[in-house]
Formats: structure tokens, C-alpha cells, sequence
């Protein structure tokens, strides 16, 4: 059984929640609920769980608040808001899980069954340090979690040469010659990374313009990237690179 402690300031929104984790989710004990970030640090401490559902807005602080109490991170993490939260990015940017309120039955249990198929909390510490990296300006952030399908790669975003998409997922080249192949797609990068570093200049591809050595002329044109890598250009995206390559 996952021992889950569900953290929301409004009743109705606890009580909803626990009904609905009963119901749909196998395999989940509600052990405790709080209602601010103080009252959540005492319960989680106290019931050690292995999952906890963590309002971001509370009464006297946020959930990520909550998680600065802590100096380890023993317990999954799943956010929940009533609506799209300036930090979701960053949570994005982290791979950690969140739902929108008022929760999809479907969406919480494909994120339950996501904390069944994980070893241990502790292997999102990573995620949670990129997620508070990225809180006050996530575009600035240094370090980016990408899901891949064994886990979760933390990178350094400044190392990503260029993303490539592949169907569903996304292939990612690294400047030290690796490929993380992600299971988010081209698009989600393409909203997720900052525009002043990252360009689109194809459908399938979406550029480190840091890592652009070389243009090449042609209809659209190619790009030769710092891992020698070409890239098409594609005809309608050719004016958009070269503002940036003249500029």
C-alpha cells in the first residue's frame, strides 16, 4: 500500500480527493490531511508517507514552501492547483507530476500508477532541486529533467545541441555526443525552452541557436551544429534564423 498524506487548504477539496483516491486508485492509504504548509510539515513527519498531494496556494505559504522545511525529500510529490499556476513551467521543466483541479479521474490514476512503478522517492531529489532552480526565473534555469524511458535525466540545458522529434518522443543530443530519447514530444520542449535560446526551424527540429557553427544557403537552408550535425531550415522559419544570425 502507498501511504498517502493529501494537503489542500479547502475541506471540500481534501475530502473530494480522498474520496476519489478511494474509489479509483488500487493500492492507496490515506494516513493524514493538513490544510497550510506548517500543519503538513508535523503530519508528514509524524506518518512517514511514500506519496503526498501538495496544494500549491495555502494559507501562510506555498506547497514549495512545504518542501524547503524538509533537508531530505522522502515521499513522491504530486502538485495539485485549481488553476494554471505561474509555476507550472517550472514544474514542467522538473518532469514532476501535477494535476489541474477539478482532477481527472484518468490523470490521477495514470499518475498513481506511476509512483507504483518507482523504486523509491528518493530518486526524485534531482527533480525536486530542479524544480526549486527554476521557481524564480525557470527560462534562466540551469538544469532541466527529461523523462526518458528508464527514468528521469537531469541535464544541463546549456548542453543540449538540438531536439529532434522522433513520432512521439523526442531524440535530444547533448554537446558530449550522448542521445536522451524523451517521451514528451518536440512541442512540449518547443513551449517549455526558453525561445531566446531555442528555435524551431523546422517541424522536426528545434535548435540551440549557442550551438549553431554554420549557416548553409539553399531554399531553406541548412544549419551545421556545433556536434557537426546539419539541420534543414525549413523555407518559412529561413527569416526567423537569420535575424538571429545577422543580429
Amino acid at each position: 500500500m502507498i501511504r498517502t498524506v493529501v494537503v489542500d487548504d479547502e475541506k471540500k477539496g481534501r475530502e473530494l480527493l480522498v474520496k476519489v483516491l478511494n474509489n479509483y486508485c488500487n493500492g492507496i492509504e490515506v494516513v493524514g490531511q493538513a490544510e497550510t504548509a506548517n500543519g503538513a510539515f508535523e503530519v508528514i513527519n509524524k506518518e512517514k508517507p511514500d506519496l503526498v498531494f501538495l496544494d500549491i496556494e495555502m494559507p501562510n505559504g506555498t506547497g514549495f514552501d512545504l518542501l524547503k522545511m524538509f533537508r531530505k525529500i522522502s515521499f513522491h510529490v504530486i502538485f495539485t492547483t485549481a488553476y494554471d499556476h505561474y509555476a507550472i513551467k517550472a514544474i514542467k521543466y522538473s518532469a514532476l507530476d501535477y494535476l489541474l483541479k477539478p482532477i481527472d479521474i484518468d490523470e490521477l490514476q495514470e499518475s498513481v500508477a506511476k509512483v507504483h512503478k518507482q523504486n523509491t522517492a528518493e530518486q526524485q531529489a534531482p527533480n525536486i532541486d530542479v524544480l526549486m532552480s527554476a521557481l524564480n526565473n525557470v527560462d534562466k534555469a540551469k538544469k532541466i529533467a527529461i523523462p526518458d524511458q528508464e527514468g528521469v535525466a537531469i541535464v544541463e540545458v546549456k548542453d543540449i545541441v538540438r531536439c529532434q522529434a522522433d513520432s512521439n518522443y523526442t531524440l535530444i543530443f547533448l554537446s558530449n555526443g550522448t542521445k536522451v530519447v524523451s517521451t514528451k514530444t518536440l512541442k512540449e520542449y518547443n513551449n517549455l525552452l526558453d525561445e531566446n535560446t531555442f528555435m524551431r526551424i523546422h517541424n522536426s527540429n528545434l535548435i540551440n541557436i549557442n550551438h549553431i557553427k554554420k549557416y548553409i544557403k539553399g531554399d531553406g537552408g541548412q544549419v551545421v551544429m556545433s556536434d557537426d550535425s546539419i539541420v534543414e531550415v525549413s523555407r518559412r522559419r529561413k527569416s526567423d534564423l537569420m535575424e538571429v544570425l545577422i543580429a
